[in-house]
């Protein structure tokens, strides 16, 4: 099993901090996750969160290209029908050079309307828009039309659906599936076989929610706080703009109790020893390359995130192996 660490490099209001030193911080602890063995750092976006979430993935993949030389670096993922396919393959393409054939590419439908009115997109068709956007990738690079073309063969797409039809679509495409979901391994491989490609190109990847302390009962009241917002913003966004009653807010400790049971704001927490069972019991058996988690729970100190790196990379990666 494959480690990686996960950012969307979130400046919150009440924790706010300066910009240019949350970015350059971030590349730093790229740097650091490979010196301590991660094999992956990948990136995701949103537009016009409160908290500056990170706008532009592929900038800064670029960025951490620059500054490793041996982990891959991902998205996780990139808006795909807010971009038009040439931009979206000739960024893709220069990333992928710059970092020497690292880029492993995740492209999503995205959900939030504000982000699509702002890119004048159609969020109505925007599974159909990104399912195009692979196939038009993947001939853009094949057919030498984007030049330079990418330093891969054949780059890495992950489709980052979270349903079963997608699933299936992911896999009718013959592309990786960008969730660890277990419900959606058995559409996932029928539509591999539905598109004629065998059970053993089955790849998935994806990000978890945990968090891993030396010293859970010392840090648990920063990693609650910072948990609720991370999750609340989230709810509160993907509500906005309807009649839907606002959610009610994250209770952290039911949050804990829950661990990788399904449920959206739920909480593995504790020390590589206790999370790492607790992890290998969730992927057994399926098809997955690769489980990245955050380094940083939307906005906490410089300490804990490097602390967290270190956590990660050092102590629960080797567990996973």
């Amino acid at each position: 099993m494959k480690v990686g660490i996960y950012f969307d490099l979130r400046n919150p209001p009440q924790w706010r901090g300066d910009w240019s030193r949350l970015y350059g911080f971030t590349l730093e602890m790229c740097e650091e996750a490979e010196r301590l063995g991660a094999d992956s750092v990948w990136f995701s976006e949103h537009h016009f969160f409160e908290d500056g979430y990170l706008p532009q993935p592929l900038t800064m993949a670029a960025a951490a290209a620059t500054r490793t030389r041996r982990v891959r670096v991902g998205t996780a993922v990139v808006i795909a029908p807010l971009r038009r396919a040439v931009q979206l393959a000739e960024e893709a393409a220069i990333v992928d050079l710059i970092s020497n054939g690292r880029l492993e590419l995740g492209v999503g439908a995205g959900y939030r309307p504000v982000e699509f009115e702002a890119f004048d997109a159609d969020m109505e068709q925007r599974y159909r828009t990104t399912d195009a956007m692979v196939g038009r990738l993947r001939e853009l690079w094949s057919g030498g039309k984007v030049l330079p073309p990418p330093a891969q063969d054949r780059m890495p797409i992950w489709l980052g659906y979270g349903g079963p039809q997608g699933a299936r679509r992911a896999g009718r495409m013959g592309e990786g599936l960008l969730s660890v979901d277990r419900e959606l391994v058995e559409p996932y491989l029928a539509g591999l076989a539905q598109g004629g490609h065998p059970a053993e190109a089955a790849r998935m990847a994806g990000s978890l929610p945990v968090f891993t302390t030396d010293d859970p009962e010392r840090d648990w009241a920063t990693v609650s706080r910072h948990h609720a917002y991370q999750w609340d913003s989230y709810r509160r966004y993907m509500t906005e703009g309807s009649a839907a009653a606002p959610p009610r807010a994250i209770d952290p400790e039911r949050s804990r109790a829950h661990g990788l049971a399904p449920g959206m704001g739920n909480l593995l927490y504790g020390t590589p020893e206790d999370n790492a069972p607790a992890i290998r019991a969730h992927l057994a058996g399926m098809p997955v390359e690769t489980v990245f988690f955050w380094v940083s729970l939307a906005g906490m100190s410089e300490e804990m995130v490097a602390a967290h790196v270190r956590t990660i990379c050092r102590d629960l990666r080797p567990l996973l192996a």
